[in-house]
């Protein structure tokens, strides 16, 4: 079943790229507390996730805080170490977190996961973009198939 708006985050394990290395949490523990804008990709290095949807959070990160979110964070089906080449690689670093979901548990538990062996990427994590409130989902954006819209910085920090 796939969650939605007024639900809490299902607890699973979860890896928090940071400065030190990689941080092994788990999701209760991640938003607890917090106010989280989440965002979603098929992959890390994948060509709209690294042309348009991590750079354009990165861009409207600052404007995006403004609008009394804690931190702003990428999550995909790659793991940690993927998940920091690639946050460096984009500028991320002290604007937008890096979760990893190195074996797809935190997208299967959401279910928002899909199957791209088609295109010989295994489980993947669909594009979506929610907003995460000490633990409750209070918006969530499911892009269609093929699609990259909802999700974008641009129509998340305009919804905030």
């Amino acid at each position: 079943m796939t969650i939605k708006i007024g639900d809490t985050i299902p607890d699973v394990a979860i890896v928090k790229v940071t400065p030190d290395g990689p941080d092994k949490t788990t999701t209760a523990a991640y938003f607890a507390g917090r106010k989280i804008a989440l965002f979603s990709v098929p992959g890390a290095f994948t060509p709209t996730c690294s042309a348009k949807h991590l750079p354009g959070f990165i861009d409207k990160a600052d404007a995006i805080l403004t609008k009394g979110v804690d931190e702003i964070a990428c999550t995909a089906v790659n793991d940690a170490f993927v998940m920091a080449a690639w946050g460096k690689s984009a500028g991320a670093e002290g604007k937008v977190t890096m979760l990893a979901d190195g074996n797809g548990d935190f997208v299967r538990a959401l279910g928002l996961d899909f199957d791209g062996s088609g295109f010989g990427m295994g489980t993947r994590g669909q594009r979506f973009a929610m907003v995460v409130d000490n633990g409750v989902v209070k918006r969530l954006d499911i892009e269609a198939p093929g699609e990259f819209r909802v999700s974008a910085a641009d129509y998340q920090l305009a919804a905030l």
